[in-house]
């Protein structure tokens, strides 16, 4: 079963508005003189008012799709700021669905103004999270069962929240959403701290509620933030055979507590196999939500 949909009709608004020269406000309710539509100067000035639209939304390379129920959104968002009828958009696959060069994945019908009006703004929301679902499903079949492919905060700014939902569509996992749902110190804020264990012991005195990670760019440090309490130690920058040892050392260091380790640093789509039979837990990359859209195009019936 997919993950639910984040909130999206602000990000909507704002893709919206951009590509129709408007502020967002008119696509959230506020009401003005002048349709959304109207902003289309080619469409207005080539297609009649009463011509209707019907097409497919058709893939163009190989992947995954992901987004289709934000493709309706788009036009519903536009056609209530337009007070015109919505589009009819019927999805011809599922969401998360693997698909091939010239597979129609949605069908469209309403105004031809309407559509024509949205169309770059639903391919763009499709084309950008149909990307990184594909890279999010690449990455970790190529993991393995046993080791857990993450992203990280590393995402188009506002795009965040359907990023990571495009993550998990792709059956890859999510890292901390921002910097307030999970402590995660690094070596700037060891260094202030004075220490693995201060920093890590810190952080739990301050945020007992939240999981707290560590890393480290030794076993050492690794061990030591096993030992102060850390549920999970990011072992940063290290080889397969240091990869090895420092896990081994965490589950050691840990006992009976649970203390997972986490690669990160040059990690890249050839090392996942050899990754994996390190015994570290999950890796973590930008290349998830940093990934190359998929080709997506709307064909007219």
């Amino acid at each position: 079963m997919n993950p639910p949909i984040p909130p999206s009709d602000t990000l909507v608004a704002m893709a919206l508005a951009e590509d129709l020269g408007m502020q967002p406000e008119r696509f959230l309710g506020r009401r003005g003189a002048r349709s959304p539509l109207d902003a289309d100067v080619t469409t207005t000035s080539t297609v009649g008012a009463g011509v209707t639209f019907s097409g497919c939304v058709v893939a163009r390379e190989t992947g995954v799709v992901c987004g289709l129920p934000l493709v309706e959104r788009v036009f519903s968002v536009l056609a209530q700021a337009a007070d015109v009828a919505p589009a009819e958009c019927f999805p011809l696959v599922a969401e998360g669905a693997d698909v091939v060069p010239g597979e129609a994945v949605l069908e469209i019908t309403g105004s031809a103004r309407l559509v024509l009006a949205g169309e770059r703004t639903a391919l763009d929301i499709l084309m950008i999270l149909s990307g990184i679902a594909t890279e999010a499903r690449r990455w970790q079949r190529e993991a393995g069962p046993s080791l857990v492919v993450t992203d990280t905060r590393k995402t188009m700014p506002g795009l965040r929240a359907l990023s990571k939902y495009a993550v998990r569509v792709g059956g890859a996992a999510n890292h901390r959403t921002g910097l307030y749902d999970m402590v995660l110190i690094k070596d700037n804020h060891i260094a202030h701290a004075g220490s693995v264990a201060a920093a890590v012991e810190a952080a739990r005195r301050m945020h007992p509620e939240l999981l707290v990670e560590c890393e480290a760019d030794s076993v050492e440090q690794a061990v030591g933030a096993a030992r102060s309490g850390a549920h999970y130690v990011l072992l940063d920058n290290m080889d397969d055979e240091m990869l090895t040892r420092a896990a081994a050392a965490v589950r050691e260091a840990a006992g009976d507590r649970d203390c997972l380790t986490e690669a990160s640093g040059r990690i890249t789509f050839e090392r996942l196999s050899t990754l994996a039979a390190t015994g570290v837990d999950r890796v973590s990359s930008s290349a998830l939500t940093m990934a190359r859209p998929l080709d997506f195009g709307l064909d007219a019936e």
